[in-house]
């Protein structure tokens, strides 16, 4: 199932006694546990009837124990296993939830948070997990497709973004859900409804300036624009904290394997999704390409390693990052095409 039809069918009341909820990306696991542990019960009956159990703390004969109670002055009760339990790998565990799996309490709705992993397809109690449950797995989304997600989701609560911002949210946040919908959810509050949230919204508020971020210095470098490269990299220096070099060599790295692959992009291939950017973002990668070709880029991906290690102090007693970063960018741009 997937998680619109899973909160649809409990926002219908229409409750089953087991959810299964694994997968790489926590958001919607939260939004389906969340659902139930503050929708299910009358507030009167929580104190009672809603245990919640976490995965260090706690046990499988735990988390079965407390199922197979019936309701207190209720007509159900809520089980809710925030995060993994170490039981996952011990058969003797598993074959508990296994016997309850076939024949669950109606009155319990028990919820297994299974975050940042999934289960061994090939494993008995998978298949069980499967077959007896309401099993959900939340998959990252691709980071092309989040600008698009970010216009749906405001969409929902009646704003409007443009795609620019869009793209610039995706860019700083990358693909986690749940940090975009906080910031998102700041940003409605400043705009009434109908009304557009902007990239001037964005940079008040969430404090991404769209001048410096990693987004246009990409772009100054793939465009070769030596003197906005250089403006950006100064007021770098000037924000390590902020702008460490450490979190923008990986960015880096990313930006330029990305060009070596679209040289070797297939025909017909849709080329937003082969590289896994957004398709706003895609004329800016075609600019760049013609800057640079294969050996250029090759050399490049040289320079970033050597970066990369300089600043991590091998074979470099001395050279403070922001120098690094100067020389890094001086060689990029001048790289012979």
């Amino acid at each position: 199932m997937s998680e619109l039809s899973i909160l649809k069918s409990l926002k219908n009341k229409d409750y089953k006694p087991v959810y299964f909820l694994t997968g790489d990306e926590p958001y919607y696991i939260d939004e389906i546990s969340d659902y139930i542990e503050d929708n299910v019960l009358a507030e009167g009956e929580r104190d009672f009837n809603l245990s919640i159990f976490y995965g260090g703390d706690s046990s499988m004969d735990e988390i079965i124990s407390s199922a197979k109670r019936f309701p207190m002055m209720s007509e159900r009760q809520v089980v809710i296993m925030k995060y993994l339990i170490q039981d996952w790998k011990n058969k003797d565990k598993t074959a508990l939830l296994a016997k309850y799996l076939a024949a669950p309490l109606e009155s319990t709705i028990l919820v297994f948070q299974h975050k940042h992993k999934t289960l061994d397809g090939r494993s008995q109690i998978t298949k069980t997990i499967k077959s007896n449950s309401v099993y959900y797995e939340s998959k990252k989304l691709s980071e092309y497709k989040v600008p698009n997600w970010i216009t749906d989701y405001v969409k929902s609560k009646s704003r409007n973004i443009d795609t620019a911002t869009s793209a610039l949210l995706t860019e700083y946040l990358g693909n986690d859900l749940s940090k975009i919908v906080n910031a998102l959810e700041k940003l409605l509050t400043l705009v009434k409804e109908n009304e557009q949230i902007t990239s001037l919204h964005v940079e008040k508020n969430i404090g991404i300036s769209k001048d410096y971020t990693i987004f246009e210095f990409q772009k100054a470098l793939g465009t070769k624009n030596v003197l906005q490269a250089n403006k950006i990299i100064n007021y770098y220096s000037a924000n390590p904290k902020t702008y460490p070099l450490q979190l923008l060599l990986p960015i880096l790295y990313k930006y330029f394997t990305r060009l070596i692959k679209l040289h070797r992009l297939p025909p017909g291939e849709n080329a937003a999704q082969f590289l896994g950017v957004s398709p706003y973002g895609l004329n800016d990668f075609n600019l760049a390409k013609r800057n640079y070709n294969a050996g250029s880029l090759a050399r490049i991906i040289g320079h970033l390693r050597k970066a990369d290690t300089m600043s991590k102090g091998v074979n470099n007693p001395s050279t403070p990052a922001e120098q690094i970063l100067k020389e890094l960018t001086y060689k990029i741009l001048h790289d012979p095409k």
